[in-house]
């Protein structure tokens, strides 16, 4: 079903506010999604999708965009580009699709990934700050076979319009949860040995630690970094079964350290096959 809308009516105000008001996107349950590939994604991972907002007028929709509209199922609604402008990333161009996307909301006590056969890796971010380091990270996580990403604290939010476009669509391909902080993150760690799946919790501190390298990372892994600091919090230190390092000259941030001890986990496993 298409509709056309010449003018900015009620839909567009709510759609408008999902790209920088958090508060609306947890009261309604919903989030846009901007950029070819993030909405390529979201299809081909049958991520719900409420509807489709195109861009009337000139200049032709793409042939990618005319084939997403035409074989995707999705609703969609036309607007003129004054009124699609209102949908626009800060300081982007105006886009010719933009989707709304209905939010999954997966609860840490329901999640438990892997078998014992299979041990997974699970990357936790204590409270980040910056939504597309959020995202890249998120990417980095969905590139190296994690089971998941957990954001700790009142971190940014991860279907933030920038994080969703920062994770080039991981975002859709990898589950994204919730926790208040370490205490939960020890339950499920508790919880997955009870699965008999060997679970250590790692932290990723640059003045301690085992090198990584060194380090076997042969169990399941839930991976604990700082946003963008040297160190963890010293309540995360507490917790953690292990600490490992990545000898650098400098820090690296989240994203960085997540893909560089990802990637080490993944040779390592690879190895013993």
């Amino acid at each position: 079903m298409t509709r056309r809308a010449n003018t900015r009516n009620a839909s567009v105000q709510e759609w408008q506010a999902y790209l920088n008001n958090r508060a609306r996107r947890l009261r309604d349950n919903r989030f846009l999604v901007h950029g070819m590939r993030p909405i390529a994604r979201a299809l081909e991972c049958h991520w719900p999708l409420e509807t489709l907002v195109y861009r009337l007028g000139a200049p032709e929709p793409t042939e990618w965009a005319r084939e997403v509209l035409e074989t995707s199922g999705v609703p969609s609604v036309g607007l003129v580009p004054e009124v699609m402008a209102e949908l626009a990333e800060p300081s982007e161009p105006v886009p010719e699709l933009v989707a709304v996307a209905i939010s999954r909301r997966i609860e840490l006590d329901d999640f438990a990934p892997g078998t014992p056969a299979q041990p997974p890796t699970v990357v936790v971010v204590d409270r980040p700050g910056a939504p597309a380091r959020l995202g890249a990270l998120i990417r980095s996580a969905a590139a190296f076979g994690a089971s998941g990403v957990i954001v700790t604290g009142s971190g940014a939010d991860h279907y933030d319009p920038q994080s969703v476009r920062a994770s080039d669509g991981a975002l859709f391909a990898v589950p994204v949860l919730r926790a208040s902080g370490p205490a939960q993150l020890t339950a499920f760690r508790d919880r997955q040995r009870a699965r008999g799946i060997g679970t250590r919790i790692v932290g990723g501190d640059d003045h301690g630690g085992i090198a990584l390298d060194e380090f076997e990372f042969g169990d399941a892994t839930v991976l604990v970094l700082g946003d963008d600091s040297e160190s963890l919090a010293p309540a995360w230190q507490q917790v953690c079964d292990e600490l490992v390092c990545v000898p650098t000259d400098g820090s690296l941030g989240s994203p960085s350290a997540a893909a560089v001890v990802l990637y080490e986990i993944s040779r390592q496993r690879r190895a013993l096959r």
